[in-house]
């Protein structure tokens, strides 16, 4: 199981409803979105890391460690608008209001992925996908991500697995040694995927599948009150970037 799969199975908000928890993630990523990035930027991201840190009750460490992979596409993203392409003044050349758009799309991009972080840290996959079929998603759609997520931590564990043996017989040692394990390393990852797919076809034709698996979700039941202070939150956000902006202007 993936870090941020853990944290999400171990959150303190595990027990609330996903709708609570989406309004309140999606929210905050289309305000970070919409409103002007500065001061709406950083004040999204703000309020983004007290709520995480804060009532969700997620570790830094685990926080840093998930929020550093797409803050780096962030940035990979915001460099090309350094520099133009063409024009009077060369091939490439610095473009004249590039650090500006550059640092505007920084600011939007890093406070939406928290956003989305803060609905992926106290979400578990399995408790969003089941209830899929009541919003009218089709039911052999669901099933099929249901079955993908699982092989998924089954191949990940695979892997992880085979590149310990291989580490543990020398197969890392040098260049030649390394691109061997490598190959190895797909062809028996390709080679189980499909074992795995069968076993697991046999398993639900012995079962009896008639095309839908039922699983047990947990009841919850939605929470006014917390769906309050989202809005709340999201709302003061806007009347705050709203009213800063007009300052600056």
């Amino acid at each position: 199981m993936l870090p941020i799969d853990a944290a999400a199975h171990s959150s303190r908000w595990r027990h609330r409803h996903p709708l609570e928890k989406a309004l309140l993630g999606i929210g905050l990523t289309v305000t970070a979105v919409c409103l002007p990035p500065w001061p709406g930027g950083p004040l999204v991201g703000a309020a983004t890391l007290c709520v995480l840190l804060g009532p969700a009750g997620v570790a830094g460490r685990q926080l840093w460690r998930a929020f550093r992979i797409p803050l780096g596409f962030c940035f990979t993203g915001a460099l090309p608008l350094l520099v133009a392409v063409g024009g009077p003044t060369g091939f490439v050349s610095l473009a004249p209001d590039g650090p500006r758009q550059a640092a505007e799309l920084l600011l939007r991009t890093s406070a939406a992925s928290l956003g989305v972080l803060l609905f992926a840290f106290t979400t578990p996959v399995s408790d969003v996908l089941p209830r899929l079929v009541r919003a009218g998603v089709p039911a052999p759609v669901v099933d099929v991500a249901l079955v993908m997520y699982r092989i998924g931590f089954l191949l990940l564990d695979s892997l992880a697995r085979i590149r310990q043996a291989q580490a543990a017989r020398l197969g890392t040692t040098g260049r030649a040694a390394a691109w061997r394990s490598a190959a190895g390393l797909a062809a028996t990852s390709f080679v189980r995927a499909f074992d795995r797919a069968a076993r697991l076809q046999a398993g639900l034709a012995g079962r009896g599948y008639d095309g839908a698996l039922r699983v047990l979700v947990p009841e919850s039941s939605l929470s006014w009150r917390f769906l309050a202070w989202s809005g709340a939150l999201l709302a003061g956000l806007v009347a705050v970037t709203l009213a800063l902006k007009e300052l600056y202007l």
